[in-house]
């Protein structure tokens, strides 16, 4: 009788762990909210013209972009967390960014530039852009890493790159409020690279932090 209790505990304790790693990790996220902000407010801080710029379709689209990133990259994270969860068809929320940003690209080449595209995709800003998004990316995937410990993904480097995929869309959207490049094909190039960058030191990171 009690080994059919506790048989019935563990199951029980299985089935409602990964439930309880999503307060965790909202937890953990704005625990690093204003760890981040510091860091960007004392090292760029916002644009001046952000105001005007807010009228600007094209600096509204990154924020979207980033933020589609950040919510899909959670969502998915925490499905990895589960040992019996694959990737599989949670994966495929990973490309809702990719859509949004190829639509802008579509829609800006067909407007009318002043600016050829070339100059627009090497922008003014590409140094800082690789350089301040994993930067500002750091305290979300400390933070991120920490919480899905609790979870039991079978496969840690899968989970820890999109731990990386959510910190990058996280610090991306930090650093578009100060860029000033709000092409589509600046955002398309180089913050990429960035969210790489990143998402490989997640792979990294959670190969080591994220084994049971």
């Amino acid at each position: 009788m009690q080994t059919d209790r506790l048989i019935a505990a563990l199951a029980t304790d299985t089935r409602t762990a990964p439930r309880r790693i999503g307060p965790v990790l909202a937890l953990a996220l704005l625990a690093a909210l204003p760890v981040a902000v510091a860091l960007f407010m004392a090292i760029l801080g916002m644009r001046s013209d952000v105001r005007t710029a807010m009228h600007n379709p094209f600096f509204d689209l990154k924020f979207v972009v980033t933020l589609t990133l950040a919510f899909a990259a959670i969502v998915v994270s925490l499905h990895l967390t589960r040992p019996e969860a694959s990737f599989g068809r949670w994966g495929w929320l990973l490309l809702l960014p990719v859509v949004v940003i190829v639509s802008s690209l579509a829609a800006e080449m067909m407007m009318p530039h002043q600016r050829p595209w070339l100059a627009r995709l090497i922008g003014n800003n590409a140094m800082a852009c690789m350089a301040s998004i994993p930067l500002f990316a750091l305290p979300f995937l400390a933070a991120a890493l920490l919480a899905l410990r609790r979870g039991a993904p079978a496969n840690p480097g899968l989970a820890g790159m999109t731990a990386g995929l959510l910190a990058a869309g996280l610090g991306a959207t930090l650093y578009a409020s100060h860029c000033t490049d709000d092409s589509p094909l600046f955002v398309v190039v180089w913050y990429s690279i960035a969210t790489a960058f990143v998402a490989a030191v997640g792979v990294f990171a959670g190969r080591r932090m994220l084994r049971y």
